[in-house]
């Protein structure tokens, strides 16, 4: 297949979209034992690469050097054969990562309620840009900036009910209606 050809849906990368703490990492390792597929997660992949913790990264580096990174990363993995890919929640703030996402993947939204989403990351003090601030500030803040461009991924999943299992049975019948080679 030409560089310039476009990948047939059945064999697109499946890339999970959303805020921090919706349960991408853990609903994506299901996801992709469920479907026979490898798993990334990309916060993970971008720690291996800079051989250090992303809350080193932000600290050393700042969000732009995180970001620039992340989207070098990124583009990587979706270059690779087909997985399911966990993407860390501000990816799609850079533009060439969403024209990658758009190009090479089925890109699915994990959606919650920002009440659940806040009482799940406070579970944990690794995420640097809740550090210091109130949880529910800062993601319907962040929300309110990315939610625009979660809303263009090629499907949309609640996960507010916080099963783990019940989401992957969602994206599961989502990507079976979706075509992308998967049954339901």
């Amino acid at each position: 297949m030409s560089p310039d050809e476009p990948i047939p849906v059945h064999e697109r990368t499946i890339a999970l979209v959303g805020l921090m703490g919706v349960g991408k990492s853990t609903v994506g390792r299901r996801l992709a034992k469920r479907l026979g597929l490898p798993f990334a997660d990309g916060d993970s992949e971008i720690e291996a690469a800079a051989k250090m913790t992303v809350s080193d990264i932000f600290a050393q580096l700042g969000e732009a050097g995180f970001r620039a990174g992340e989207a070098r990363v990124l583009k990587r993995l979706l270059h690779a054969p087909r997985m399911v890919l966990a993407t860390g929640g501000g990816a799609v703030l850079n533009p060439e990562t969403r024209k990658e996402l758009k190009a090479r993947a089925i890109t699915v939204w994990m959606r919650a309620d920002l009440e659940t989403v806040a009482a799940r990351v406070q579970r944990r003090d690794t995420r640097p840009l809740l550090r210091g601030r109130d949880p529910l500030e800062a993601l319907t803040a962040m929300a309110e900036v990315r939610n625009p461009y979660y809303a263009t991924a090629d499907l949309t999943v609640d996960v507010s009910s916080g099963a783990h299992a019940e989401a992957v049975e969602s994206i599961m019948r989502a990507l079976a209606a979706h075509g992308a080679g998967v049954a339901a």
